[in-house]
C-alpha cells in the first residue's frame, strides 16, 4: 500500500522512497517518485562568449575553468526528485521549494 501525505510548508521530510505518491501544495497536482536527484547546471549552456558562472571577463571557450557540471544554486536547499506527473502521463523533474533541506539532508542530497 503507498502513502499519500502533504508536506507542510515547515515539515522537512527524509528522502521519499520510489513510489511514494504526494500532491503540490494546493492539491491541483498529484505526482509519484521515481527517485531522488541532483539538479545540476551546465556551464556548457552560458550564452557565448561568457564562460564562467560569475561574469568577471569575456573568455573564449577553450579556456573555460572548472568542471562543466555543477550544483544548480536555486536547488541547493531543496529537494528534488525525478517524478512520474499522474494527470498528464508524463516523466519529469520536480523541485519541491516548499521543503527546506536541514544541513545534514542538504550535504546527503548535494554533498559529493
Amino acid at each position: 500500500m503507498l502513502n499519500t501525505i502533504t508536506a507542510a510548508p515547515t515539515t522537512p521530510l527524509p528522502p521519499w522512497p520510489t513510489g511514494y505518491h504526494f500532491y503540490s501544495p494546493g492539491y491541483s497536482f498529484s505526482y509519484e517518485v521515481i527517485g531522488p536527484c541532483c539538479r545540476l547546471f551546465d556551464r556548457e549552456q552560458l550564452p557565448w562568449p561568457c564562460c564562467r558562472i560569475a561574469w568577471r571577463s569575456k573568455e573564449p571557450s577553450w579556456r573555460r575553468i572548472g568542471r562543466r557540471l555543477v550544483v544548480d544554486g536555486a536547488t541547493k536547499r531543496h529537494p528534488s526528485y525525478a517524478v512520474y506527473h499522474r494527470e498528464t502521463n508524463t516523466v519529469m523533474m520536480i523541485t519541491l521549494y516548499w521543503i527546506h533541506l536541514e544541513g545534514r539532508d542538504r550535504q546527503w542530497w548535494y554533498g559529493a
